[in-house]
């Protein structure tokens, strides 16, 4: 692929990602809470990467029929109090290099409101 071909919208995403997981990283005192999302669903993990393992996850796999951004703020609601029964409060934010809007900013705000500190 030369300099000046586009690349697809999912390879430059994959950089942005690449790009700030450099910098952000989580513990298993303060997580790194990593957003997906597809055109159908989003996920949520939180994720310590000194020991490569999930803590907690949520997703809308399987949610009633709702839209898409009242299924976002669900995870995020689903996704704060599962750490709060970790005793999790403080996590480190990773949009996963999607624009930090719609659906994403939806997750956040919802997990920020049930408690989550980022």
């Amino acid at each position: 692929m030369s300099k000046l071909t586009p690349k697809s919208k999912t390879a430059q995403r994959e950089r942005r990602h690449r790009r700030v997981r450099g910098t952000v990283s989580g513990t298993a005192e303060r997580p790194r809470l990593a957003v997906f999302r597809s055109n159908k669903y989003v996920y949520a993990q939180l994720i310590d990467d000194d020991k490569g393992v999930t803590i907690v996850a949520a997703s809308t796999i399987g949610g009633r029929n709702m839209s898409q951004m009242e299924q976002a703020k669900t995870v995020g609601t689903q996704i704060a109090k599962a750490a709060a029964e970790k005793r999790i409060t403080k996590v480190v934010f990773d949009r996963g290099g999607f624009q930090y809007g719609g659906r994403i900013a939806a997750l956040a705000d919802a997990a920020r409101a049930a408690g989550l500190q980022f």
